[in-house]
């Protein structure tokens, strides 16, 4: 492959900014294990701002181009990485923006991943496929409470959820009428639309689903083990003082509850259409019944992130993982 230029994004000023910022160093360093290839660099700042390593001011321009404000020179890009754990690039933004360009990218298409961004619109799809998930409901407001008062007097313990956030961002766990207000009121300002869920009593597992020599490939689940009556919180994931524990290969599981997750996390994978990598999380009861929990368009590749680690548990390294996506996808 003749030497190409590949746009590294990250950032986008959301509440998931940081967090994007840790895994576009990962996937730097995966890209410098790539010949042929010269990686650029660039973070979308918290005030809108367009920086690169060197922070100096670049912007993206018609036609797949990066142009440099302090050097003016004009870059020719042919592959584009959206690195954004919220808002442009999960929500489909910058998608859009590299579909004008004509500029081939590492990830799903707008569309895609604005539905399973949106864990209410992710719900509805799932039922339509007769996918199974979590009982729910949502409200668009609190003049609807009335209806997740309901939905709690039924199940007892329920989750409450900002329709539009990732990392357990807007995310409470609820168990009476005057944590339910709160918890709406809370969640209706980080979203549209309020996702109000049964709590499920079992095990949290995760599959890595990509593309792999032509084929949409699983791993074997992992497992994230919470401390007792503790969920996934964002501060569980991310904080050096997280008591969370994940296993890359979940242990105990049946050939047919292997098979089940496996079959249904490739079946999601093809019904919203998704491209090149994704990470689909389950709840397993204590029933052993099986929840599609949500789907990720763009795993945390971070150093504790289960996504690249999954992945190479099964033989593959992410870095030849994304040198076979940029090979097949460039533009010449």
């Amino acid at each position: 492959m003749d030497s190409k230029n590949i746009l590294l994004i990250c950032g986008g000023g959301g509440t998931e900014h940081e967090i994007s910022l840790t895994s576009a160093a990962f996937i730097q360093e995966s890209l410098n294990k790539i010949s042929s290839i010269r990686p650029y660099y660039v973070e979308i700042s918290k005030d809108g701002s367009r920086v690169n390593d060197k922070g100096e001011q670049v912007e993206l321009r018609k036609g797949g181009f990066l142009y440099n404000h302090q050097t003016e020179e004009l870059i020719t890009l042919h592959f584009a990485i959206p690195c954004f754990h919220g808002p442009p690039g999960e929500t489909g933004e910058i998608q859009s923006v590299f579909e004008m360009m004509k500029l081939p990218y590492l990830g799903s298409g707008p569309e895609a991943s604005m539905l399973c961004f949106n864990k209410v619109s992710t719900k509805l799809w799932l039922d339509a496929a007769c996918i199974p998930n979590t009982p729910f409901c949502f409200i668009k407001d609190l003049e609807e409470i009335s209806k997740a008062s309901e939905f709690l007097d039924k199940e007892k313990e329920v989750f409450v959820k900002a329709s539009s956030q990732g990392s357990s961002i807007g995310c409470f766990k609820v168990v009476n009428e005057a944590e339910l207000k709160e918890a709406v009121t809370k969640a209706l300002k980080l979203s549209p639309y309020v996702l109000i869920e049964k709590s499920i009593k079992g095990r949290e597992l995760e599959v890595s689903v990509f593309e792999h020599n032509g084929k949409v490939v699983t791993s074997h689940p992992g497992e994230i083990l919470c401390p007792e009556n503790d969920f996934y919180s964002y501060e569980e994931k991310y904080s050096d003082k997280s008591h969370t524990d994940t296993v890359m290969k979940a242990e105990g599981l049946s050939s047919e509850l292997l098979e089940e997750i496996q079959a249904i996390s490739i079946k999601a994978f093809s019904l919203f259409k998704l491209s090149h990598l994704s990470r689909v999380d389950f709840f397993l009861s204590e029933n052993k019944e099986i929840y599609l929990n949500e789907i990720n368009t763009f795993p945390g590749m971070t150093p504790i992130s289960m996504f690249p680690k999954m992945m190479e548990s099964g033989g593959v390294s992410f870095s030849e993982f994304l040198e076979s996506i940029i090979k097949n996808n460039v533009r010449s």
